[in-house]
C-alpha cells in the first residue's frame, strides 16, 4: 500500500520543524557564552539579533524579496508586532538562566511555558487563531507532558 504523496511533505515538514527545535538548544548555548563574553545579557542579545537581522538582509536581497508597503504595515494589527518583543525576551532571559539551570532544564522549562500559552491561544482564539477548548484530553496530555518534561530536572536534583 502505498502512501499519499502529502504524507511525505509531511513528514518532511515535521522533520523540518524538529531541525528548528534542534537548534534552539544551541542558540540558548552560545548565547549564553556570549553574554558572558561581553559582559551583560542586554549587549549579547544586541549582538545576537544583530546578526540574525544582517543574515535575514542578505536572504531578503539574496531572494530579492520586496518590502511591503506602508500601507500594508499600517495595516498589521499591534499584537502581530510583539514577535520581536518576545524574541528580545528570550533570548535576555535564555543568556541569564541557560548557566545557571544548564541548557537541558532550561529548555523544559520554555517548553512547558510556551506549551501552556499554546493550550491558552487555542483556547480562547488569541491572535487570530481559531478557537480550539481546553477539554479533558488536552490537560491530561498536557499534564503528561510536563510530567515528562520536568522528571529529569527534579530528578538530577
Amino acid at each position: 500500500m502505498t502512501q499519499p504523496p502529502y504524507a511525505w511533505i509531511t513528514l518532511l515538514l515535521i522533520a523540518l520543524a524538529m531541525f528548528a527545535g534542534a537548534v534552539v538548544p544551541f542558540q540558548a548555548a552560545s548565547n549564553a557564552t556570549l553574554g558572558r563574553m561581553v559582559g551583560h545579557p542586554l549587549m549579547a542579545t544586541f549582538i545576537s539579533l544583530s546578526v540574525s537581522l544582517v543574515l535575514t538582509i542578505i536572504a531578503l536581497m539574496a531572494l530579492k524579496v520586496s518590502p511591503p508597503s506602508f500601507s500594508t504595515l499600517s495595516q498589521i494589527p499591534s499584537w502581530a508586532w510583539l514577535g520581536g518583543v518576545a524574541g528580545v525576551i528570550y533570548i535576555s532571559v535564555a543568556l541569564i538562566l541557560t548557566p545557571k539551570l544548564g541548557v537541558l532544564s532550561f529548555m523544559m522549562a520554555v517548553m512547558a511555558g510556551q506549551l501552556l500559552a499554546a493550550m491558552l491561544l487555542d483556547h480562547f482564539g488569541l491572535m487570530g487563531l481559531s478557537i480550539k477548548p481546553i477539554t479533558l484530553w488536552r490537560l491530561a496530555g498536557l499534564a503528561l507532558v510536563l510530567i515528562g518534561l520536568f522528571l529529569p530536572t527534579l530528578m538530577d536534583r
